[in-house]
């Protein structure tokens, strides 16, 4: 049976372990004690977002984050789905769907007016998972300015 259990701060090695995995995948850097401040300040503000171990029969699988913005387009408060992320072994299982299906209803109850997200071209199978879940491809191209 699939869990979702709220990030504490007792979890945070757990979760950076995992993002270390993630974040190696396409060779994303990451500063391991930078991401762990970075918890410590996401937890504390419950205006930031939320984050979710994913367990599955008592065994920690992943993680998911959603953090919070505020749009006047969208007339409210909308997420983005920062990361979804599963172990090996707990992938093509069902796992992920049910964590995008957790992470819709949490939204309404939220009243959250929209989700986005962003996915690796490369990365199919997590396509066929949110197309499949009623996401769509949307019209605009996502830009980044870094300011440091």
């Amino acid at each position: 049976m699939i869990q979702f259990k709220p990030l504490v701060i007792s979890d945070i090695d757990i979760i950076v372990k995992m993002m270390q995995e993630f974040y190696a995948i396409d060779n994303y850097p990451i500063d391991i004690e930078i991401s762990k401040s970075l918890f410590h300040e996401f937890i504390a503000d419950k205006n930031l977002g939320k984050s979710w171990l994913i367990l599955n029969e008592d065994e920690i699988v992943g993680y998911v984050i959603l953090t919070f913005i505020f749009s006047f387009e969208y007339q409210g408060k909308i997420a983005f789905l920062d990361e979804l992320y599963l172990t090996e072994k707990a992938r093509g299982k069902g796992i992920g769907s049910q964590a995008v299906a957790f992470i819709i209803e949490e939204s309404k109850k939220l009243s959250l007016k929209l989700i986005y997200l962003e996915i690796e071209n490369h990365n199919q199978n997590a396509q066929k998972l949110y197309i499949a879940s009623g996401f769509e491809l949307h019209n605009r191209k996502l830009m980044a300015y870094k300011t440091r």
